[in-house]
């Protein structure tokens, strides 16, 4: 299949549906015909967001069409959500509608959002089926399981789950770090 180069945006607050709209592909309603109605649950992930300074995500698009869009949410334990680890490290959610996977765009975000991410965070987790391919690509991206943490999706019963990014915290590079008016015909 043919890579596809999306544009990537930092999500913003006032972007809010876009998480919403976008947690119906994280956690695979379109594949059990179900909606966020029948799991308010999960509002967790959406509501609200970018008010609290620990969201951050990014999204993609490609043909000027919303395609995908990778997010964090620190959570506490109270929550008792698939995926916690610790009060300090955000849970991830990646969500790529169905017709653009496995074509590049959930590498480009995921690899983007860790960069950003290692300027913010210590670790990062995530919670996926234990049988799901999407293991060896969360390993690609330095992901390991962690022991003990395996549990069962609120979606469907499956079986879970949990893996860490430990992430280096370093400055994050702009292309206009250094930047010098005086030589921009250079």
């Amino acid at each position: 299949m043919a890579l596809m180069k999306p544009i990537l945006y930092f999500l913003r607050s006032s972007e809010q549906k876009i998480t919403k709209d976008m947690l119906h592909y994280a956690f695979r309603l379109d594949e059990v015909n179900k909606t966020l109605k029948d799991f308010p649950e999960l509002e967790i992930f959406e509501k609200n967001y970018g008010i609290y300074h620990s969201d951050a995500g990014l999204y993609a698009l490609v043909e000027q069409k919303i395609v995908g869009a990778v997010w964090v949410r620190k959570l506490g334990e109270q929550h008792k959500l698939n995926g916690f680890v610790d009060e300090d490290t955000p849970i991830l959610n990646i969500a790529i509608k169905p017709e653009y996977r496995a074509h590049g765009v959930g590498s480009a975000m995921l690899e983007q959002f860790l960069v950003e991410a290692g300027a913010v965070f210590e670790n990062l987790s995530v919670s996926i089926l234990k049988d799901s391919k999407a293991i060896e690509f969360f390993e690609k991206f330095g992901f390991t399981k962690v022991d003990n943490a395996d549990k069962k999706s609120p979606i469907d019963g499956k079986d879970v789950i949990t893996m860490l990014k430990k992430l280096e915290l370093k400055e994050i590079q702009r292309p206009t770090d250094g930047y010098d008016p005086r030589r921009w015909m250079d």
